[in-house]
């Protein structure tokens, strides 16, 4: 029954005519510069997405890659069809559910679980091109790797944000030398400007390039993965070739759900990105969102409630549904998220955010998982009007600290539940072997009344992901933001001791009227990093977060 809604919602949408242009957009100008030239070769969007991916293996190694895992959404334009594929990380078969728990019996604390073997899952990004590639590829296979290939053979130059990401992890790296060889020089990681050279990825790459996924699943490269995480300089456990021959992407109907007049569609699980994004933009559509502006305080406080009640069925339903009944129907049922909106008010907050009781849900118990700010999102859209929108991770920077053949292998299984149970019953996103952990990643594709795509979003930084991309879409479909502005402008945000408010926009100065509507609020940097891309005016425009260096290009 949800299978056929979702593919019902899908056949909705309607086809396009063609563009004139190509438009990509990364958070590097060097990968966009990938993707442009993929789609100079007349490649199509999925060509330019995954030369995009490859590329960013090489010049952002501590945000994603080959080692890492990722989402990606697809809108064929001569169809109307809208397709995702998972290509999350899964737990190798040596995984428990006590992976994360202590000799004491409690959980873990997230410095001794991150680096090193205990938290690398089998990466899915290869698997996910291959089987992307064979859908909607028209170059060759071994064309999408000429980009990156040329940066790991040439040479790219150390940038500040990747500088800044070496000097935060300074400590970690003394204890893993694989990683000094290739960022850091006298004892200290490489200043910004050094020109890196990365030899051994050129290789991994081309054989890749020449022999199809295989070489990555299989034969010496799936010997260099389980060798750097059986060998790990800190907590080293099995992850064998096996675990790698057994990885397979899959296919999943998209989740798609409507906003006013707008169709919204993305990930389902083990994602939470649609369907927490849904549940955020369904609870303050009551309210007239366009009326109270972007610069009202009343606008942000609806959407900080909306988002600590989604948040809080998130951390209680969500999961990898292959192993769990996820109610994902019930969680964006338009009467169940009615009933939740009548907890808002525009004049205080609530006392406390508890999740709900969804139609289909069966008793689960809420738990807390870690998910730290890492990530990428990029964005190609090619002259027929496909769309290809993917977000791609090795989860915290630089994974799990280990290398295999010039890449960085992830840290995803730190995304699980570290305790399996609580209050004596299972938690739904526990470590369990061959399982995908739930993520935050939320590439997503809206479409207007007719059933044209006219904007599409995604963004980096751990649990915020989901709340950037519906500030984007409140800022797009109700504020009438422009696509850089819609990403640019500030977010609410929040922890166990309230509500963030973004240091250094315009929502810092609305501290105190949140204050009156009965927060508890801190200003702070949130680290945000988003892409998106708007049709405006007969043609596409794509747009990078101005938080970052990236850049979008146009054909």
């Amino acid at each position: 029954m949800i299978q056929r809604l979702f593919v019902s919602l899908a056949l909705l949408i309607l086809p396009v005519p063609a563009l004139a242009q190509g438009v990509v957009t990364s958070a590097d100008p060097r990968a966009s510069d990938a993707g442009m030239e993929i789609l100079h070769k007349g490649g199509s969007a999925t060509d330019a997405a995954m030369a995009m991916m490859l590329a960013l293996t090489v010049v952002e190694p501590q945000s994603s890659g080959i080692g890492g895992g990722g989402f990606l959404v697809h809108h064929q334009a001569s169809t109307g069809l809208i397709d995702t594929i998972d290509g999350r990380e899964t737990a190798p078969a040596a995984a428990t559910p006590t992976r994360f728990v202590g000799a004491d019996g409690a959980p873990l604390s997230f410095i001794d679980a991150w680096p090193g073997g205990y938290s690398v899952g089998v990466p899915g990004n290869v698997s996910l091109m291959a089987k992307a590639h064979a859908k909607w590829g028209k170059l060759p296979w071994a064309d999408l790797f000429g980009p990156a290939i040329k940066l790991a053979e040439g040479g790219y130059d150390v940038t500040p944000r990747l500088f800044n990401s070496l000097t935060a992890v300074q400590k970690i790296h003394a204890d893993f030398p694989e990683v000094q060889k290739l960022y850091w020089k006298d004892g200290a990681p490489v200043p910004v400007g050094t020109h890196i050279r990365n030899p051994a990825l050129a290789a991994i790459l081309k054989d890749v390039a020449a022999k199809g996924p295989e070489a990555f699943y299989s034969g010496a490269n799936a010997e260099a993965i389980s060798a750097a995480v059986s060998g790990a300089p800190k907590n080293p456990v099995p992850l064998t070739v096996a675990d790698l021959a057994g990885y397979q992407a899959k296919e999943r109907a998209a989740v798609c759900g409507h906003y006013r007049v707008y169709t919204i569609c993305g990930m389902g699980p083990p994602s939470s990105g649609a369907t927490t994004v849904l549940q955020i933009l369904g609870m303050v559509e009551r309210f007239d969102m366009k009326a109270l502006g972007k610069d009202n305080p009343v606008a942000w406080h609806l959407i900080a409630e909306a988002m600590q009640l989604a948040y809080a069925d998130r951390e209680t339903y969500l999961a990898d549904r292959d192993f769990v009944d996820v109610p994902v129907a019930g969680l964006i049922d338009p009467a169940y998220l009615t009933s939740r909106s009548r907890l808002l008010s525009e004049k205080k907050s609530l006392p406390a955010y508890e999740a709900g009781t969804p139609p289909g849900a069966k008793p689960r118990t809420a738990a807390i998982s870690s998910e730290v700010h890492g990530t990428t999102h990029f964005i190609a859209i090619d002259r027929a009007g496909d769309i290809a929108t993917m977000t791609s991770t090795v989860e915290s920077p630089f994974g799990s600290q280990l290398v295999a053949n010039g890449y960085m292998l992830n840290n995803e299984l730190t995304d699980f539940t570290f305790a399996p149970e609580k209050n004596g019953a299972p938690v739904a996103n526990r470590v369990e072997a061959g399982k995908r952990p739930l993520s935050s990643m939320s590439p997503t594709i809206v479409y207007d009344e007719t059933g044209k795509a006219i904007f599409t979003v995604g963004a980096a930084g751990g649990k915020t992901i989901i709340m950037q991309v519906a500030k984007a879409l409140i800022a797009r479909l109700d504020w009438g933001l422009s696509a850089m502005d819609s990403i640019g402008l500030g977010l609410v945000y929040f922890n166990k001791n309230g509500i963030i408010l973004e240091q250094g926009t315009t929502l810092e100065p609305m501290k105190t009227a949140m204050e009156a509507l009965g927060h508890k609020v801190t200003v702070a940097k949130l680290g945000l990093k988003a892409n998106s891309a708007a049709f405006e005016n007969g043609h596409w425009v794509g747009a990078a977060d101005p938080r970052g260096p990236g850049e979008s290009r146009t054909e």
